[in-house]
């Protein structure tokens, strides 16, 4: 009888569950990174944003000039940000001498993160000694409708 060489079915099948496998771990891998690599985008251009509207206004007593498209032009980026949505800069109603960093078009868990994440230079986390994270938010909408607010200032 003569011998025959090769691979047999199962193994092949054995072959591509080890596979499937494999791809699906490096698929929860990469997206857990991409997750990140979107929050810690937003959390710098936050700061830039911030930074930018205190040097642009900080001669001022109060940031009740405050107007998107100026602000944004000044500080040469976009209002858009890496989720589909946008950031917007307004004042606080009630004291002038603050102004609010709103983070539009977020998914629940990504709102969720950021109305707990410490905004250190916030007036909530800093008047709360750290206690508090500094945001607030509306995370009950459907993905891409929820919103955080950070207000800044005095």
């Amino acid at each position: 009888m003569k011998q025959e060489s090769g691979r047999s079915m199962i193994e092949m099948l054995g072959v591509l569950a080890i596979m499937g496998v494999i791809t699906v771990g490096a698929t929860a891998l990469i997206s857990s990174a991409m997750r990140t690599q979107k929050r810690n985008t937003v959390n710098e251009e936050v700061i830039q944003i911030v930074t930018g509207v205190r040097q642009l206004l900080g001669e001022y007593d109060d940031f009740s000039g405050i107007d998107n498209k100026k602000i944004f032009g000044a500080i040469g980026m976009s209002n858009k940000n890496t989720y589909g949505g946008t950031y917007e800069l307004g004042v606080d109603s009630s004291n002038p001498r603050q102004f609010v960093v709103t983070i539009n078009g977020l998914s629940k868990s990504d709102c969720e993160y950021f109305v707990t994440k410490a905004w250190s230079d916030s007036v909530e986390y800093q008047k709360s000694d750290g206690k508090q994270s500094g945001a607030t938010g509306n995370c009950n909408g459907e993905n891409g409708q929820n919103s955080v607010r950070i207000t800044y200032g005095e």
